[in-house]
């Protein structure tokens, strides 16, 4: 029985070691950049440099990890909006009121993140632009979205409000202001 329990606590610390570093090292390239040194990110996570290292060998490694992740959770979000059923305007609000409220858990390369490497990311990128343009043809047929728009547009738009950074009622009151209006703008007259 003690073996077994010692077996399974290294993984365990594994787990938690790997969510420390993913957080710090989102939470470092909001705030330093990209080329943030790993030893601060071992620092941050409260690891040394060589648990960092295991996990991530590589900066390219762990950059690739943080935008591929931020890709998943982006797509997912597309499609909550895109499965919800209601109007087209109505979910693009939904996609982008996602990104804000997961601002700082997101690193991606309109936040200031490094552009997609992995063939897999840009996979992902384009699948959420797909959905993003099914969204746009819905807001379209049922008149939600009467104005030119582009998946790039509501993307761009979206990264815009979700930038990283310390949120609070009164930012986010704002950001939701300025995505009610860009979504009238799109549904007013030509």
């Amino acid at each position: 029985m003690v073996a077994h329990d010692s077996l399974r606590e290294p993984r365990s610390d594994a787990a938690r070691n790997h969510q420390a570093l993913v957080r710090a090292a989102t939470a470092a390239l909001h705030r330093e950049g990209p080329r943030v040194p790993m030893a601060t990110i071992a620092a941050d996570a409260g690891v040394g440099i060589g648990t960092l290292y295991r996990h991530f060998p590589t900066r390219e490694d762990l950059l690739g990890y943080l935008t591929h992740t931020s890709f998943e959770q982006v797509l997912a979000n597309a499609r909550a909006a895109a499965d919800d059923g209601t109007t087209g305007a109505e979910a693009l609000r939904q996609f982008i009121e996602a990104a804000i409220s997961q601002r700082n858990e997101l690193v991606l390369p309109l936040h200031g993140g490094p552009s997609p490497t992995w063939d897999r990311t840009r996979l992902l990128r384009e699948e959420v632009h797909r959905i993003i343009q099914q969204i746009i043809d819905r807001g379209r047929t049922d008149g939600t979205i009467t104005r030119d728009v582009t998946p790039q547009d509501v993307v761009t738009f979206g990264a815009l409000l979700a930038q990283p950074r310390r949120s609070g009622p009164a930012w986010d009151a704002t950001c939701r202001r300025l995505l009610g209006t860009y979504l009238a703008g799109l549904s007013s007259p030509r």
